[in-house]
């Protein structure tokens, strides 16, 4: 027996890989993993094959072949990214293993059809509208109103969201948003369909401006538990990639029953009975959760270890037993620990120099993990032109009230240099 990982490459995801091939070895399995460009991901695996895993057909091929060379049948599948969630779908399906169903895949990638779902269900979330035209464009403003948020319909890591603050705005970016939410994401296995259905638009939304928050369920049986909430005070605007965000959250009793309640309503519209859940709020008035998105799959990057280091749960093993059959084991601690992460940009593009300030923070007791993916000679993109972080940095103090002070602290010891 063996649990098949589709995989995308992603240098955060070395501890999701480690935990799951001691996992395998704990259960008596083997780790199969399929993607398209393996490199020191093979350390973690018993057999590998090369499969684009956010094409479709692509990785249902590799893993016929794999299947084919083993002994035993495989009997689980998982990702740890977003593109591959419709190809571990066909599989599930395919080999009739537990997961989520192609259509709740297809919701939890394609925004509109999330938004429709949810609308449907009666789940709280911003006014929006669809987009081909800036005359388009205008008539949507007309109804959800300034400021709004363009976004694509399909994507990931806040990649082409923006908020726009009035029609002159609106009008000087629509078309490059538009042009560069459908070129970035040609490798997305609903491209093409999604593409022709839509005409090329773009999706507009209300703009929120309440705190914002993402949650990390377990869903089990059709059964939901929240394990954790993170904060996420940065950015505001205008751009939206992940910068800082801590756990446990610092919203009162009533607004995290009413964030607990509104998660297993959008599991319940997406139609996911199993697996773990990453669901993005904000909240209007400071008590109402509003949905901004919700994935098919535990949050990226550092939020595994996040998690973990607060509550004592393990995601990735909780993960793993779902797709196993099994229930997880959820056992938080009574009192979650502080924790907080940062993923590194530079404050300007351009080549690393100098990594300052490493070693200072690697003696900090408070720091648990940071890892820089970039070697100096390398080119450092920053946002908008890139949402995706240079390397990240997780950190654990005594209390909530001092999580944004450290924050500070580290974000100024520790700097990717560039010339």
């Amino acid at each position: 027996m063996s649990i098949l990982v589709l995989h995308k490459k992603n240098a955060s995801r070395r501890r999701h890989l480690a935990r799951t091939r001691e996992y395998a070895r704990a259960h008596g399995l083997r780790v199969l993993l399929v993607m398209k460009d393996p490199d020191w991901e093979v350390e973690y695996a018993d057999r590998v094959a090369t499969a684009d895993t956010s094409s479709i057909e692509e990785t249902l091929a590799a893993v016929r072949t794999l299947v084919a060379r083993e002994d035993a049948p495989i009997s689980a599948v998982v990702t740890f990214s977003e593109a591959p969630v419709p190809s571990v779908a066909r599989v599930a399906a395919e080999y009739g293993l537990p997961g989520v169903s192609e259509r709740t895949a297809r919701l939890a990638r394609d925004k509109w059809a999330m938004r429709e779902a949810l609308a449907a269900a009666g789940a709280p979330q911003p006014r929006y509208g669809l987009a081909r035209t800036v005359a388009e464009a205008a008539q949507v403003a007309a109804r959800v109103g300034f400021p709004l948020i363009v976004k694509p319909i399909l994507g990931t890591g806040s990649n082409h969201v923006r908020s726009v603050a009035d029609q002159a705005e609106l009008d000087r970016l629509f078309d490059t948003f538009r042009e560069g939410a459908w070129a970035d994401f040609r490798y997305d296995p609903l491209h093409r369909e999604a593409h022709e259905a839509y005409g090329g638009a773009l999706l507009l939304e209300e703009f929120v401006p309440g705190a914002e928050i993402c949650v990390e369920s377990l869903v089990h049986d059709g059964v939901s538990r929240t394990v954790a909430i993170h904060d996420k005070p940065l950015p505001t605007g205008p751009t939206f990639e992940e910068v800082y965000a801590c756990t446990p959250t610092r919203l009162p009793a009533a607004t995290v029953a009413a964030v607990d309640e509104a998660t297993a309503a959008v599991h319940r519209a997406l139609g996911i009975a199993t697996g773990a859940t990453h669901v993005e709020f904000r909240l209007r008035g400071d008590d109402r959760p509003v949905v901004l998105e919700a994935a098919a799959r535990m949050g990226g990057g550092p939020i595994y270890r996040s998690v973990e280091l607060s509550t004592g749960v393990d995601l990735v093993a909780a993960s793993l037993d779902l797709a196993t059959g099994r229930a997880p084991r959820i056992t938080p601690r009574e009192r979650a620990s502080a924790v907080g992460f940062w993923n590194i940009f530079p404050e300007r593009a351009g080549t690393l120099t100098r990594v300052a300030g490493l070693d200072e923070i690697r003696a900090d007791p408070r720091v648990d993990e940071v890892e820089i993916y970039r070697e100096p000679g390398e080119e450092l993109a920053v946002p908008p032109r890139t949402f995706q972080g240079h390397g990240h940095l997780i950190f654990v103090v005594d209390g909530t009230d001092e999580l944004d002070a450290a924050f500070d602290e580290m974000t100024t010891t520790l700097r990717l240099e560039t010339a």
